[in-house]
């Protein structure tokens, strides 16, 4: 019922809470699933991929409280930006950007990473932490959850 939410006027944004949900926590595939499920009842039309990449950026900012101060490039909020190398053969050729991140991108075409202005992943390397470090910190940080 996506299609009809958004008919009417009403929010909705994506999101990934915890592997358990779809397998995963990648942003890439519950923006493709998100458009690719509503096809079948409501046509090749529904849910374009546009209207997805914003579920999945501004309007999940929005839904948290939080478009002020993330989603876009604009003085005074924060740089969290992700640069994706866009010619990877899986997904060329392309024609709409929107379509190209939907229904092509996964994680691996992230090749820069930046959040709050600071690098994270830089050349397809984590530059901050290392892995095992972050795995730790997040294993800990869901027991407090």
């Amino acid at each position: 019922p996506i299609p009809e939410y958004l008919d009417r006027g009403i929010s909705v944004s994506l999101g990934s809470d915890g592997a358990p949900c779809n397998n995963n926590m990648n942003i890439f595939n519950e923006m493709r699933l998100a458009a690719l499920i509503q096809k079948p009842l409501y046509g090749p039309t529904a849910m374009n991929a546009e209207t997805v990449f914003r579920m999945a950026t501004i309007d999940g900012a929005r839904a948290l409280g939080l478009e002020m101060e993330i989603v876009s490039i604009e003085p005074g909020k924060k740089a969290d930006l992700a640069f994706c190398k866009i010619d990877e053969i899986h997904s060329i050729p392309f024609e709409n950007i929107y379509s190209k991140v939907v229904y092509s991108s996964n994680s691996k075409d992230i090749r820069h990473l930046m959040i709050e202005g600071e690098w994270i992943v830089h050349d397809n390397r984590l530059v901050r932490d290392d892995v095992d470090r972050v795995i730790l910190n997040a294993n800990q940080a869901l027991k407090h959850l």
